[in-house]
């Protein structure tokens, strides 16, 4: 069988559990540390995961939030709460000196590779969340993201010039318009079962939901 996480959307729907929904924003720190957890989770309960990177800041402009680090008193908490999560979770972290990253050329990469080469979609989003968050590298520029996605075996070359296709553009905007219709509004956002929940500390609602199925 291999890794459930990355077979297609449409696949998925076919099994007789229904996959668990993941929401992220790549500029998202506690994205990053749910990403490490949410396939082994859900594989526990005999679940599937689907990737679904989405634009947080379109949702921000609803909830008239911003970035957490960019707010007076809650910078200064998120990035020593940041940094704390990953100690206690024992995973590498290093603030990147460009924070909030701009996305824009990672998210529409990643729908670009669910179409074209879907085996490496989520491998992809791993290495983005891995370099940018584990490593502390800038991946806004188009050439970083390239960058990344040639370690695993992508043509650079194409992968940067669908990021200026119009239809991988127009994608990377109904998927975040679905998700924010879903309810989504931060990052990580899970939907098991139709049960929404937000944040990375809220995993443990999200393993009673697909425990037991329900509250």
């Amino acid at each position: 069988p291999g890794d459930l996480s990355i077979i297609r959307a449409k696949d998925l729907l076919m099994s007789d559990k229904p996959p668990v929904d993941f929401y992220f924003e790549f500029a998202s720190p506690y994205g990053y540390f749910a990403s490490l957890e949410i396939d082994a989770l859900a594989a526990k309960y005999g679940r599937s995961v689907i990737w679904r990177p989405f634009m947080l800041g379109a949702a921000f402009k609803i909830t008239n939030s911003a970035p957490n680090m960019t707010i007076p008193m809650k910078g200064a908490y998120f990035h020593k709460d940041v940094d704390r999560c990953a100690r206690m979770l024992g995973v590498k972290f290093r603030a990147p000196e460009i924070s909030p990253m701009n996305s824009l050329a990672a998210m529409r990469a990643y729908y670009w590779l669910e179409e074209n080469d879907p085996e490496k979609a989520v491998p992809f989003a791993r290495a983005i969340y891995d370099a940018h968050w584990g490593e502390g590298r800038d991946l806004g520029p188009v050439d970083a993201v390239t960058e990344v996605a040639e370690e695993l075996g992508v043509d650079g070359a194409a992968l940067a010039a669908a990021t200026q296709n119009s239809m991988v553009k127009d994608r990377l905007k109904r998927e975040t318009q679905i998700a924010i219709d879903r309810g989504a509004f931060g990052s990580p956002f899970f939907f098991v079962d139709g049960e929404p929940f937000w944040g990375h500390d809220r995993l443990h609602h999200v393993e009673h939901q697909l425990k037991v199925g329900g509250f």
